[in-house]
C-alpha cells in the first residue's frame, strides 16, 4: 500500500526551494517572498528603461553596414516594449512572467547584436552584457537559483555570440581570440559577483527592515492591547471628556495654581444606597469571601445603573450612590433613579441569600443641581458636589431598611408614575427640616419600564446542600474592564500577520514616497532628511567589493590588450598597493570602531569609496591615455621600424577599458553615503574621465583594424541608405564605446533612483513605525499615569501586568494598618452656592488646591513608600500605611519595625497640618484640620468589574473615621492602643477621656500633643527599603504615576 506523505515532509520539502537565510516560519518566509516579490516587480519598468537604453543605443550605433538586420528587429522590439509598458500599468498580476519574458528579449537581442556587430575586438556590446548582468542579480524578482542559472546562461551565450562572430567574419579565431574570450569571461563574472553581492546585501536589508517591522508591529500590537486595557478601565470610572483632557495635560507644565475638571449641571438626580446590617457579616467572612459578597452585588448594581442610565459616582465602603440627567441631560432622570432604587432593593435579596444575614438596603433619592468633576493630583474619582448632594445623603440616612426615599422636589419629576406616602424624614434628620424638604417613600410603581424587561436580580435560593456560602456567586460581567478577554497566542500572530500583509503588500510605497518627497527624491522635512543621511549602514565593509571584484578582470588585460610597459605596470602597482592599503586601513579603524562599540563615521566611509573608484577608474583610463599617445604617435608619420625605438607600439585591444568602465560605473553605485545629485556627478565624472583620453588623442579613435570597421568602404549609393546616414552612423561608429558609457550612466542613474527609492521607503516605514510606537508608548504612559491614579499602583499591575479571568477578584488582608481621616470642618461654612462664588465652583477651587497640595505629600520620599492616599469625602482627605504587598515582616520584629509606618503616618498627619497653615496664610483663611487615626487589620480589594473601586473595610476603618468625626479642630485623636504603640516613637499625648463610638461602645482616647526631643529621630527609624532622609515641607517632584481620585458628597 502506498504511504502519503505526511504534511511535514511536505513543508520540509517545500522550505528547501528557499534560500538558506530563510525565516524559519513558512508565514514570515511566504509573505516576505511576496513582499519583495512586490518591490521588486517595479525593477521590470527600470530593467525595461535600461533595454529601451540599450535599443537607442544599436539604433545610434548599428554596428554593421546591412541596416535592414538591425532596425527590424528593433522595431518588433519597440513594439513588444509597448505591450510589456501596458501590461506593467494595466495588469499588474502580469509583472513577474512579464519579467521572464523581457530578460529573455532582451538578452536575445543583446546576443543578436553581439553575434553580428564588427570591431576592432571580439567584445561588442560587452559593457551592456556587464550592466545586464549586474541588474539580473541585483535586482530581478526570481528565486535566488533562477538568478544562477540565467546568469550562466547568459555569460555562455555572451561567449558563444563571440564564437560566431569570429567565425562568421573571418572563418578562422584570431590568435589571441581565446585571451579575449577569458578578459569577456573575466568582467562577466566580476560583474555577476558584484551583482550577488548587491542582492545579498540588498536581501539582507530586506529581511532586518522585514524583521524590524514585524518587532514594530508586535510592539505596536502588545502596547496598543495594554493601551486599550487601560483605557477601558479609565473610561469605566471618569467621562471620556475627562479622561481625555486629564491625558492631554499630563506632562505639562506645572502653574500657579492647579487645574480643575469641574462642570455644572442643573436637573440632576441624585441616589444614595447604604448596606443595612453590613458592618455584622464584615467580621464574618474572609477578606476575599466579603469582596467576592461586595463585587458581585455592585457589578448587579451597575448593570442596573446601565439598563436605567445611570452614572454611578463612587462606593464608600457599604454605600453606592450614582446620578441620572448628567454629563448627559435627560428629562426622566427622576423615574429612572426611582427604577434603579427598587431594583437595588430587590438586589439585596440576593446577599440576604447567600449570606444568611438579615442585611437589607436603604435608598435616599434628592433632585438639584450638582458639580461634577474631579478634585486633588491622586485616587482620582469622578464626582459631584453641592448642597443638594449632601440632602441626597441624608434622604438615605434618614430613610428605612427596605424603601426607597425621595423628596418632594424629587416626587415633582415622576409624573405619577409611582404611588407614594409621607416619610416624614425631615423630623428624623435636621438638615432636612432646615431645607424645608418633605419626604416620601415609594409605595409601587404604577406605570411599568419601557426601557425592557426588568433581569432576573435575585437569583434562585442557595442549594441547600451547598457547603460553602459563596460557591453559588455567579458574574455573569463577562466585559469586566479590570480582565478583557485573552486573545490566544495564535489568533495574536494571526492578526500580526495580517498587519504585516496590510503594512508590507498592500500599502502603496511609491504613492506614500512621492508625497513625502521631492522631485530630486529628498524628503520635503528636513529633520527627516538630515535623519535619513545619518542612518547606519549594516554592511561597512562592503566598500571594498567593487574593486577587489574587478581587479581581475584588469590583470588579464594587462597580460594582452596593451603593451608591457613599465608605465602600465606602475599604475597597476600603484592601484594594488593604494587600494589595499586603504582597505586595510578603513578595516583596521572598523574593528577599532567594533572594539569600542561605536559607528564608523559614514564621512570615511564616503572617502574610502570615493577613493577606490577614483583609483579605480584612474588604472583604467591610463591605458587607454597610454594607448593615445602611442596611436598619435604612430599616426604622426613614424616609419615601421620607429616604435621599437621610440618605444610606440599599437596597443591590441584598448577598447576593453571603456567596458571595464561599464562595470566601474556600476561599482560607483556602492559609495554611500551620497544623494541623487552627488552620485550623478560622480558617474558623469566617471564617463567624461573615460572620454577624455579620446579628445586628447583623437587617434584612439581610429580602427586598429580596417577590415573590421563596416564604414570604411567607400559609400555606396545603390547599397547604402542616404549619405548623411551613413556618414553619421560613421561618426557615431568610431565614439560608440564611449557613446555606450554616456548611455550606461544614464541608465544606472534611473536604476539607482529606484534603487533609492526603496531605500527611503524602507526609512520612511521604519520612521513611520517608530513614530507610531512612540505615540502608542506615550499612550500607555499617559494610561498608566491615569491608571495609577485611579488605582494604586500595586493593585493596577495586578489586573494590567497579567491577563487575569474576571472573577480573578482582587483582595488583600492586612494584620497591621494605620488608616488617618484628615477634616476641615469649617469648609461647609466656606461653602456657598452664590453668584460671587460661580455657583460654589470657585470654593471647590480652592479645595482642589487643598487636596493638590495634600496629594503632592505623597510624592516625597519620606511618605511614598508607605503611605497611600485611599479617597476624598468632601474635604475629607482618607490614606493608609502599611499597605505595601512586598512587606515583609519577621515575627522577631520589634514594635519599632512593625509600626514604623504608623509613626510615618502620623508625620504626614503633622505635616498636612504645616501644609494648610501656608495655605491660610496665603489665601487670609482660617481652615483648621481634625484628625482620627487607628491602626489595626483591615480588608482591602477592588469592587466593581465594569466600574472598579479601590477601597479597604474593616473595624480599623470605622474606628478611625469615629476618631475623626468625635475629635476637636485642630487636634489629632486616637484610641489607647494607638496612643501606647506611637509612644514608643517617642510621641506623647493628652488623656481625653471616654468617647461613645458607634459599634465599639465606649473607647479611652487621647490627643496626640507633640514628641520628645530626646526621642529617636524618625528618620532613623529602620523601615524596610529605606535610605533616603526626610524632606520638610509640602514640595515634591511631580510625578504622575499613581493615585487615582474620588469624591461623594458635599462637606459635612
Amino acid at each position: 500500500m502506498e504511504k502519503s506523505v505526511p504534511p511535514r515532509s511536505l513543508k520540509k520539502r517545500w522550505m528547501c526551494l528557499f534560500p538558506p537565510w530563510r525565516f524559519t516560519d513558512l508565514s514570515d518566509e511566504i509573505l516576505y517572498s511576496a513582499y519583495t516579490r512586490r518591490l521588486q516587480q517595479r525593477a521590470l519598468l527600470r530593467l525595461l528603461i535600461t533595454g529601451i537604453m540599450m535599443q537607442a543605443f544599436t539604433s545610434f550605433v548599428p554596428g554593421e553596414r546591412v541596416l535592414d538586420y538591425v532596425f527590424r528587429p528593433l522595431f518588433v522590439e519597440m513594439l513588444l516594449n509597448v505591450v510589456f509598458l501596458l501590461l506593467y500599468f494595466f495588469a499588474p498580476n502580469t509583472r513577474t512572467p512579464c519579467t521572464h519574458i523581457v530578460w529573455f528579449v532582451l538578452w536575445g537581442h543583446l546576443i543578436y547584436s553581439a553575434a553580428r556587430r564588427v570591431g576592432d575586438s571580439y567584445n561588442e556590446m560587452l559593457g551592456w552584457a556587464v550592466v545586464f548582468q549586474y541588474l539580473t542579480l541585483a535586482t530581478l524578482p526570481f528565486h535566488y537559483i533562477l538568478l544562477i542559472v540565467y546568469s550562466v546562461i547568459s555569460s555562455v551565450s555572451y561567449i558563444l555570440a563571440q564564437y560566431y562572430n569570429a567565425m562568421a567574419s573571418e572563418g578562422r579565431l584570431p590568435e589571441d581570440f581565446v585571451s579575449q574570450q577569458v578578459a569577456n569571461a573575466s568582467l562577466l563574472v566580476g560583474a555577476t559577483f558584484l551583482g550577488a553581492a548587491a542582492y545579498a546585501i540588498s536581501e539582507s536589508q530586506q529581511r532586518s527592515a522585514f524583521q524590524e517591522t514585524k518587532r514594530s508591529l508586535r510592539d505596536k500590537l502588545t502596547i496598543e492591547q495594554q493601551s486599550k486595557e487601560q483605557e477601558r478601565l479609565l473610561l469605566s470610572v471618569l467621562p471620556e471628556h475627562v479622561a481625555i483632557q486629564m491625558r492631554q495635560d499630563l506632562g505639562l507644565i506645572d502653574t500657579q495654581f492647579k487645574k480643575i475638571y469641574m462642570s455644572r449641571h442643573e436637573n440632576v438626580s441624585i441616589l444614595y444606597a447604604d448596606i443595612v446590617g453590613f458592618t455584622a457579616i464584615s467580621s464574618t467572612y474572609s477578606a476575599q469571601d466579603l469582596v467576592a459578597i461586595l463585587n458581585e452585588l455592585f457589578a448587579r448594581f451597575d448593570r442596573l445603573a446601565e439598563k436605567y442610565q445611570q452614572l454611578r459616582i463612587k462606593i464608600l465602603g457599604d454605600c453606592y450612590y450614582c446620578i441620572s440627567g448628567a454629563p448627559v441631560e435627560r428629562p426622566d432622570h427622576a423615574v429612572l433613579c426611582v427604577h434603579m432604587g427598587l431594583s437595588m432593593v430587590k438586589a439585596i435579596k440576593y446577599v440576604q441569600q447567600t449570606t444568611n444575614s438579615p442585611v437589607d438596603m436603604r435608598v435616599g433619592i434628592h433632585t438639584g443641581a450638582v458639580l461634577a468633576g474631579v478634585l486633588g493630583q491622586r485616587q482620582w474619582q469622578f464626582d459631584v458636589y453641592s448642597r443638594d448632594v449632601e440632602l441626597a445623603n441624608k434622604m438615605e440616612s434618614s430613610g428605612m431598611a427596605g424603601r426607597v426615599h425621595v423628596s418632594e422636589v424629587t416626587l415633582s419629576f415622576l409624573n405619577n408614575e409611582f404611588e407614594v406616602e409621607p416619610a416624614h424624614g425631615e423630623r428624623r434628620e435636621e438638615m432636612l427640616r432646615q431645607a424645608g424638604i418633605k419626604t416620601y417613600f415609594i409605595v409601587r410603581v404604577l406605570k411599568p419600564y419601557q426601557g425592557g424587561e426588568e433581569r432576573c436580580i435575585a437569583e434562585g435560593a442557595a442549594s441547600s446542600d451547598m457547603a460553602d456560602a459563596l460557591s453559588d456567586l455567579k458574574d455573569d460581567d463577562e466585559d469586566s474592564v479590570l480582565s478583557p478577554q485573552e486573545e490566544s497566542k495564535d489568533n495574536e500572530e494571526l492578526k500580526i500577520h495580517a498587519m504585516l500583509e496590510e503594512e508590507l503588500v498592500n500599502r502603496d510605497d511609491d504613492k506614500e514616497l512621492a508625497n513625502a518627497t521631492t522631485l530630486c527624491l529628498t524628503f520635503k522635512s528636513s529633520k527627516v532628511e538630515e535623519a535619513y543621511a545619518r542612518r547606519s549602514d549594516v554592511y561597512p565593509l562592503a566598500v571594498a567589493a567593487p574593486p577587489l571584484l574587478l581587479i581581475p578582470t584588469v590583470v588579464v588585460l594587462a597580460s594582452f590588450a596593451v603593451p608591457p610597459t613599465w608605465s602600465l605596470h606602475a599604475v597597476y602597482l600603484a592601484l594594488v598597493l593604494e587600494t589595499g592599503l586603504v582597505n586595510v586601513i578603513y578595516y583596521a579603524g572598523y574593528r577599532y570602531a567594533q572594539f569600542k562599540k561605536k559607528t564608523i563615521s559614514p564621512t570615511w566611509k564616503l572617502f574610502c569609496g570615493l577613493f577606490n573608484i577614483a583609483v579605480f577608474v584612474t588604472a583604467n583610463i591610463a591605458p587607454l591615455i597610454i594607448c593615445g599617445s602611442f596611436e598619435t604617435a604612430l599616426q604622426d608619420g613614424l616609419r615601421d621600424d620607429a616604435p621599437s625605438h621610440s618605444g610606440a607600439r599599437h596597443c591590441a585591444h584598448p577598447s576593453y577599458y571603456y567596458h571595464v568602465g561599464a562595470a566601474a560605473a556600476c561599482g560607483a553605485l556602492w559609495v554611500w553615503p551620497m544623494s541623487g545629485s552627488q552620485r550623478c556627478a560622480l558617474l558623469l565624472a566617471l564617463a567624461g574621465g573615460h572620454a577624455a583620453p579620446a579628445l586628447l588623442h583623437p587617434a584612439l579613435l581610429r580602427p586598429l583594424r580596417p577590415h573590421r570597421d563596416p564604414y570604411l568602404l567607400p559609400y555606396n549609393v545603390t547599397f547604402d541608405y542616404a549619405q548623411h546616414f551613413y556618414d553619421a552612423y560613421a561618426f557615431t561608429y568610431a565614439i560608440r564605446n564611449i557613446l555606450m558609457l554616456f548611455m550606461i550612466v544614464i541608465a544606472l542613474l534611473i536604476y539607482n533612483r529606484y534603487i533609492e527609492s526603496l531605500e527611503r521607503a524602507r526609512h520612511s516605514r521604519g520612521e513611520r513605525m517608530r513614530v507610531q510606537a512612540e505615540q502608542a508608548a506615550d499612550l500607555r504612559r499617559r494610561n498608566q499615569a491615569l491608571v495609577h491614579n485611579v488605582l494604586p499602583p500595586h493593585v493596577a499591575s495586578h489586573f494590567m501586568g497579567a491577563r487575569h479571568h474576571h472573577r480573578d477578584l482582587y483582595s488583600q488582608s492586612y494584620a497591621e494598618v494605620g488608616v488617618l481621616f484628615a477634616s476641615m470642618p469649617n469648609f461647609s461654612e466656606f461653602y456657598s452656592e452664590e453668584t460671587v462664588n460661580n455657583q460654589g465652583l470657585e470654593c471647590l477651587r480652592f479645595l482642589n488646591e487643598v487636596i493638590s497640595d495634600f496629594d503632592l505629600l505623597l510624592e516625597d520620599p519620606q511618605f511614598s513608600k508607605d503611605i497611600i492616599k485611599i479617597k476624598t469625602i468632601s474635604s475629607t482627605y482618607m490614606a493608609a500605611s502599611g499597605l505595601n504587598p512586598t512587606r515583609q515582616m519577621q515575627p522577631s520584629d520589634g514594635v519599632l519595625v512593625r509600626w514604623a509606618h504608623l509613626a510615618r503616618l502620623v508625620e504626614f498627619a503633622l505635616e498636612l497640618q504645616r501644609v494648610l497653615a501656608a495655605i491660610n496664610e496665603q489665601s487670609f483663611n482660617h481652615f483648621v484640620l481634625r484628625m482620627g487615626i487607628n491602626h489595626g487589620p483591615i480588608t482591602a480589594g477592588v469592587i466593581g468589574a465594569r466600574k472598579p473601586h479601590y477601597d479597604i473595610w474593616g473595624n480599623t476603618v470605622n474606628v478611625a473615621s469615629r476618631m475623626e468625626s468625635t475629635g476637636k479642630a485642630g487636634c489629632i485623636q486616637v484610641t489607647e492602643e494607638t496612643c501606647q504603640i506611637l509612644q514608643n516613637f517617642g510621641y506623647y499625648f493628652e488623656q481625653r477621656g471616654l468617647v461613645a463610638v458607634k459599634g465599639k461602645g465606649q473607647l479611652m482616647t487621647y490627643y496626640l500633643q507633640g514628641k520628645h526631643d530626646t526621642a529617636a529621630n524618625l528618620g532613623h527609624i529602620p523601615l524596610e527599603g529605606e535610605g533616603e532622609p526626610r524632606a520638610n515641607g509640602a514640595a515634591a517632584a511631580r510625578a504622575p504615576d499613581d493615585a487615582g481620585a474620588e469624591r461623594p458628597l458635599l462637606p459635612v
